[in-house]
């Protein structure tokens, strides 16, 4: 081997070496940055739903851009205030009942419910109680735990509170530019591609909206039914709970299995003092088939008319999409898996509309 191959090689191995270190560095960098990213993202949806807010502004109201992007942020802010102030009576009752300040009350709230439901058990031969008491959970709990608690509490609210104004802060420019997240990627493409990626965006900021659109008017109509079985059952709070799990379905799979243990919870902790066969077991029942209904109906009346009409997917396709969004990257993974599919379907037809596969997979988009 002579010197040239030899500098040749080397050349190639410390290229290689940079390369890694690079992208190792890079990664690193955007670990580091990581909430910014995500403050960036969330701008990005926050825009996006607001967007049409906005075109309704200036083009039937004939509002100023700047008057209306000012006018969108303080409907969502409300939105996001009256929706942060609905859960105070509901934390406030729900600590009352369960006297969360106060051990002893419940430990004897626990041990009440218990026994009513062992009760009731009994009557079928199982003992739930005996092994409730074997096991003696409420000796666990750690009173001393409390301050920490109020430490991670206090972080997490200036944390938010930083969050908060980061997201507004820049949701008001991309709503006043709607360019500018546009601009900033078309930097990134060759001339001759800025063209079709320019229409691409279009295409993706259109269908995204319509999207987000979509998934409020899914929660709105599961919040609507979930009030309604509550309000029929006199179950205390009852706006405010339907709201939280119609909230949770934000997470597909996951977020309805939650919501509904919630539900039951809180269904049953509102009848606390109440006899549990005759009236914490009926009401919770009744409650949890509503629940079931409600799901149902979201699943297979919805859904697939969301999904159908704003991103021109099947919902089998949505399905699997989601599924394997949550195999790769779990819950957070499952949350932007339609989006990002959508985006990318969009690019593919752009940039591969000749492949056999994408014609088959974007027709109709």
């Amino acid at each position: 081997m002579n010197s040239s191959q030899t500098k040749y090689i080397s050349n190639g191995i410390l290229r290689a070496l940079g390369i890694i270190i690079g992208i190792a560095l890079l990664l690193l960098f955007l670990f580091k940055i990581s909430s910014v990213i995500i403050y960036i993202i969330i701008s990005g949806v926050v825009s996006l739903i607001g967007r049409p807010i906005v075109l309704f502004l200036r083009r039937r109201l004939k509002f100023k851009n700047s008057i209306a992007v000012i006018l969108t942020m303080l409907m969502l802010l409300g939105v996001l205030i009256g929706t942060a102030a609905m859960f105070i009576p509901l934390i406030k009752s729900q600590g009352e009942n369960l006297a969360l300040l106060d051990f002893n009350q419940l430990e004897a709230n626990f041990n009440f419910l218990i026994k009513e439901i062992n009760t009731y058990l009994n009557s079928h031969n199982i003992d739930l109680f005996k092994t409730l008491q074997d096991s003696d959970i409420l000796s666990k709990l750690n009173v001393n735990a409390i301050p920490d608690l109020l430490n991670s509490v206090l972080s997490m609210l200036g944390s938010f509170s930083i969050g908060l104004f980061s997201v507004l802060f820049i949701s008001f420019f991309f709503l006043k530019d709607s360019k500018l997240l546009e601009d900033s990627l078309l930097v990134l493409a060759p001339e001759q591609k800025e063209g079709r990626l320019k229409k691409s965006i279009e295409k993706i900021k259109s269908l995204l909206s319509r999207y987000f659109i979509g998934l409020v008017f899914q929660i709105s109509i599961l919040f609507i039914i979930y009030t309604i079985t509550l309000l029929i059952f006199g179950i205390e709070n009852a706006f405010m709970i339907a709201f939280l799990c119609a909230l949770l379905n934000l997470i597909p799979y996951v977020g309805p299995l939650i919501g509904g243990v919630i539900m039951m919870i809180l269904s049953m902790s509102s009848n606390l003092g109440h006899d549990f066969q005759s009236v914490i077991l009926p009401k919770t029942t009744y409650v949890m088939i509503g629940y079931t209904i409600a799901q149902l109906v979201d699943n297979f009346v919805s859904q697939p008319l969301i999904f159908s009409n704003s991103v021109k997917s099947h919902p089998l396709e949505i399905f699997l999409v989601i599924v394997i969004g949550g195999l790769l990257f779990g819950v957070l993974g499952m949350i932007v898996a339609v989006p990002s599919y959508t985006a990318i379907k969009v690019i593919a037809k752009e940039f591969l509309s000749g492949n056999k596969i994408v014609q088959k997979v974007t027709k109709g988009l």
